[in-house]
């Protein structure tokens, strides 16, 4: 589905270049549920940010479905976000002076799709997320984790290629995070192809693959059982 070949980003201050990803192969097929984890500053942000096409590699190639998309303009990168990706952010990135309903059919909007059309869609998926008692309720009338839920309805909107979740749980007390988690697998056993930035160990743990990054490189890449089994040992 994704295939990132040699993609390296650089950012520029003053004089000085900071390597944020070195050089990187990734390939993520349709179904899998990623963990990338590593140490601040190792890239996990901007590599995320690179396969939902918010920023572009400086060098690199980017295939979606077989097609480099790494030259094409911002206009047909803005309608590939929109169509292929949906987008999760630990500070849930909802609009305050909109409901949850109305928070959820932002996307079907951008997308032109009739407005009993969004309002259908975006019913369905509060129910699926376990919100429809919370249809017209504010983001500051709602926990941090309903904030969450409503913030992964309006990612589905447009059915994503693609769910990418950026530190999802950070501002999540223990039992609410599990309970996005659970969410997360059970729409990742429904078939949508998930990817997630954590620096939470067990966080990690929910997903199947988990790949390492330190220093802007892939360290390791590997089944999170792998994983789970080899700390095991180690702290036995």
């Amino acid at each position: 589905m994704i295939t990132l070949q040699g993609v390296s980003k650089q950012y520029y201050m003053g004089e000085v270049v900071i390597n944020a990803l070195d050089y990187v192969n990734l390939s993520i097929e349709r179904g899998e549920f990623i963990s990338i984890m590593g140490p601040s500053g190792s890239g996990k942000s901007t590599l995320l940010n690179i396969l939902g096409v918010l920023d572009l590699p400086t060098e690199g190639s980017y295939f979606l479905e077989g097609v480099d998309i790494t030259h094409l303009d911002d206009r047909e990168l803005a309608r590939i976000r929109n169509r292929h990706f949906g987008f999760i952010f630990q500070s849930y990135n909802l609009f305050p002076e909109l409901n949850a309903l109305e928070n959820v059919m932002v996307p079907l909007t951008y997308a032109g799709r009739p407005k009993s059309e969004r309002i259908k869609r975006a019913k369905e998926l509060l129910d699926m997320v376990a919100m429809s008692h919370r249809l017209k309720h504010f983001p500051n009338q709602l926990s941090g984790g309903e904030q969450q839920r409503v913030a992964i309805a309006r990612a589905l909107a447009n059915n994503p290629t693609l769910l990418l979740a950026d530190e999802p749980t950070g501002n999540l007390a223990s039992d609410q995070s599990d309970e996005i988690m659970e969410l997360l697998c059970d729409l990742n056993h429904k078939g949508t192809t998930i990817v997630i930035v954590t620096h939470d160990p067990h966080i990690s743990s929910f997903g199947k693959r988990l790949v390492r990054l330190q220093d802007g490189k892939i360290v390791s890449d590997t089944p999170v059982e792998e994983q789970v089994d080899a700390e095991r040992r180690s702290g036995a």
